[in-house]
């Protein structure tokens, strides 16, 4: 199970993140502890709230839980391993949300915790927090016997082709789906020994080369995203220079926008087909998704209702 977190402030946007169902087919605030609110953002107001008699300023830590996508992991698992997480971190009896969200079937979790020690009215320090999560990450895919990825075992061997969350927000912009884009990018670089070979190989995906304003090499495509080549074919900018020399003689980003629409590099009848198979595709899903989610709220009524029930007759 794949674990990061990071110390945060701004707990509004965070809880509109989290019950963000935009992004994905179902959001469920699993637990609320320790907090008078019983919604998300009216819990992470009172952290804000009691963090102000303090200097902190990131007064949450935020951190996700991600299965492999070959794994079903039950919800009792994910709330072990957050147990055993706080107990490290130090958070333990700290409030603290817990939200799960299923996308394309596939369940992970977050967990919020307040950094704020009402007691002491001091925030919680939380040293080697990321070193400390990756042994956790370690023992959970022993205990559950999962292939665990070359970079948890080596950092050095990690798998180019992952991309950062950074990178999906780029992505999603771009309306791309990430692991096609970054595959993209790397199949570009892999079969290129220069700079003409590479440009050529990206011209073929509708893309150009240009010069970053802040960047070296960047890499732009008919809609004007740009895209920070380094990154996307995860090599170091000193091996790209070395491989495709100056960037100096290239095209600005607003020239090679110019050139990519004068040229019409991408197909518009391609593009088109793959637009509509899109659209197709997400009615269908918004469709299944909607029945889910009347189900559901049919099954928690269901319940309520019997647990009233039971509760009368016990009282009768």
């Amino acid at each position: 199970m794949i674990l990061k977190g990071n110390q945060r402030a701004h707990g509004r946007e965070l809880a509109l993140h989290l019950l963000n169902v935009d992004d994905n087919e179902h959001a469920v605030v699993h637990e609320l502890r320790g907090f008078l609110a019983e919604d998300l953002i009216g819990a992470f107001k009172e952290v804000e709230a009691v963090s102000l008699g303090t200097r902190c300023r990131q007064y949450l830590f935020s951190m996700s839980l991600n299965p492999p996508s070959t794994a079903s992991v039950p919800i009792d698992a994910f709330e072990t391993a957050i147990n055993d997480i706080e107990r490290r971190l130090g958070l333990t009896s700290q409030p603290r949300a817990i939200v799960f969200h299923e996308k394309h079937g596939r369940r992970h979790a977050h967990c919020v915790w307040s950094r704020i020690n009402v007691a002491r009215m001091r925030a919680i320090n939380l040293p080697h927090y990321k070193r400390r999560l990756m042994d956790v990450s370690r023992e959970l895919f022993m205990h559950h016997e999962w292939d665990m990825p070359a970079g948890l075992v080596n950092p050095e061997d990690r798998d180019r082709a992952n991309y950062t969350h950074e990178e999906a927000g780029q992505a999603k912009r771009a309306c791309r789906d990430p692991i096609e884009l970054k595959a993209l990018f790397r199949d570009c670089w892999e079969r290129s020994d220069c700079r003409s070979a590479f440009d050529a190989a990206l011209r073929e995906h509708g893309l150009v080369l240009a010069r970053g304003d802040r960047r070296g090499f960047v890499a732009l495509d008919a809609q004007g995203n740009v895209y920070a080549l380094s990154r996307w074919c995860s090599v170091k900018a000193r091996e790209m220079r070395e491989r495709l020399g100056s960037f100096e003689d290239l095209p600005r980003v607003q020239d090679a926008l110019e050139l990519l629409q004068s040229n019409r590099l991408i197909s518009e009848g391609v593009d088109r087909d793959r637009l509509e198979h899109q659209a197709i595709h997400a009615v269908g899903l918004d469709e299944l998704v909607a029945r889910q989610r009347e189900e559901r709220r049919r099954l928690a009524s269901r319940h309520e209702q019997r647990w009233t029930d039971e509760a009368f007759d016990r009282l009768t």
